[in-house]
């Protein structure tokens, strides 16, 4: 069983997407907190595309400023960092820079500002674990900037947040200020 990533909860030993689905259309702390438990759980199956998956399920969700998760778990920029540091790359099935690209520029909905800026997030992210994963050359989306990217989440995402995801992304130029 691969280590733990120490930036998601623990995981029960039996846990499947039924936890997530337990939360009907409520997308708030609980769901959140649900999430990235499950995250953990992949992580630990080997699944860490999969993880990554409940991880931006996680990240997407509608926490409140102040929910008493956030407290324990913050917005989950350095779990990300850490499965895609981690993960084998037979593990990831893919390319989480083309994955986070694609879900950005497609962004629609609710809260869809604050979603999008961190899928940017994320995104940035990638490029900064594996700057060799490209991007998607036929999904033509304007790519933000670092300052672009702290700019939307200064913006639309919780207090802080921008903050969180620069200590995540401890290698970004210039550092966070």
């Amino acid at each position: 069983m691969p280590a733990a990533c120490p930036y998601l909860p623990p995981a029960p030993i039996n846990m499947d997407w039924r936890e997530l689905r337990q939360h009907g259309d409520e997308r708030g702390g609980e769901f959140y907190r649900s999430a990235l438990t499950y995250g953990q759980f992949l992580w630990h199956r080997g699944l860490a595309a999969r993880a990554l998956l409940a991880v931006d399920r996680a990240l997407l969700a509608d926490v409140p400023p102040g929910d008493p998760v956030l407290a324990h778990w913050p917005l989950p920029y350095s779990a990300l960092r850490w499965i895609m540091t981690h993960a084998s790359p037979a593990a990831l099935v893919g390319n989480p820079r083309v994955h986070y690209q694609h879900l950005a520029g497609r962004m629609k909905g609710p809260r869809a500002a604050q979603r999008q800026a961190r899928a940017w997030a994320a995104w940035y992210l990638a490029r900064s674990v594996n700057p060799a994963w490209p991007g998607d050359p036929k999904h033509l989306v304007p790519e933000p900037s670092l300052e672009e990217i702290t700019l939307n989440l200064d913006r639309h995402g919780l207090p802080h947040e921008a903050a969180i995801w620069h200590i995540a992304g401890r290698d970004f130029e210039p550092p966070c200020q």
